[in-house]
């Protein structure tokens, strides 16, 4: 049995229905079942039930409005994810918990091992590292999975608001100077599954620690935003014209920075689970497609 934390967010719907699709059985809560915040609701949650598995896709995630709420940020991300920890270790579960490539801060040229050296910048990327933290001294049984550029179906995020912003301006502008790699939650969800299955099944399960996911390859803002715009128009989304222009970070201000490289090696996640991960511009093309469909 697995318990699916954060189930009405972006990447716990996507999960939700990949988990009902393989037959896994689950029990998915939101904040109005059991508010994660609260030392022993999770705690309280899982006495008289079994779970092989607690997967936890809840996240404080507004990086700008974070600088000034870093307490409310620093209670879902950090000490959520110890309550969380310290549920799994009464019930004896293996914990899932997502964490992001924010932990990493600027500089970097290659993509990040899970080994490199954490130095968050903001405060979004500061109490998530923090909850890794808290989450490897609390309990041994854990995956924490980074991940980085994600978007899907039930919320906000760059390929949504880019959709919107194209189909009401004439011209927009996208950052050309900070590369990563877009993730669907499809593909992030799938990986999960696979995650769960081998634990239980015949092939040998994943060892625990810390893993990267992201889709292959990667691309700036302004390469995404361009993809999205060539496949909109061709599957008929956008029915206007609208001009893509570059800006570089400096230009487009926000209250947090941003990596300017946050590309993550997924060659342990890879090797642990027997996948190979789909290109971000086919599993893109394959989103857009499926908008068309819906």
């Amino acid at each position: 049995m697995v318990w699916l934390i954060g189930r009405d967010g972006m990447l716990g719907r996507e999960l939700s229905g990949l988990l009902r699709e393989s037959g896994v059985p689950f029990t998915g809560t939101g904040r109005q079942e059991v508010d994660v915040t609260d030392k022993n609701a999770p705690l309280d949650f899982i006495r008289g039930r079994e779970f092989d598995y607690i997967v936890n896709c809840s996240a404080y995630t507004a990086v700008d409005n974070a600088e000034d709420d870093a307490e409310n940020c620093a209670a879902v991300n950090t000490w959520g994810a110890e309550n969380i920890a310290r549920a799994a270790k009464e019930a004896g579960a293996a914990l899932v918990h997502i964490s992001t490539d924010y932990v990493f801060g600027g500089g970097a040229v290659n993509p990040r091992l899970e080994t490199d050296r954490a130095a968050p910048h903001g405060v979004y990327g500061k109490t998530k590292y923090d909850g890794e933290i808290c989450i490897q001294n609390m309990y041994e049984k854990y995956y924490i999975i980074r991940t980085a550029w994600l978007y899907g179906q039930g919320g906000k995020n760059f390929v949504n608001t880019m959709l919107r912003l194209m189909a009401e301006k004439e011209t927009i502008t996208v950052v050309d100077d900070q590369t990563g790699s877009p993730t669907w939650t499809f593909d992030l969800a799938g990986a999960i599954v696979r995650l769960i299955q081998r634990q239980g099944g015949n092939e040998p399960a994943a060892p625990f620690g810390i893993y990267h996911y992201t889709g292959a390859g990667a691309c700036t803002w302004f390469q995404f935003a361009r993809a999205i715009y060539e496949h909109a128009k061709e599957f008929g989304i956008l029915q206007n014209d609208c001009r893509i222009l570059p800006c570089t970070s400096a230009e487009f201000k926000t209250k947090a920075a941003r990596p300017a490289y946050s590309v993550l090696d997924t060659s342990k996640i890879r090797a642990a689970l027997g996948i190979t991960i789909p290109g971000w511009e086919a599993s893109l093309e394959q989103y857009v497609r499926q908008l068309e469909v819906r």
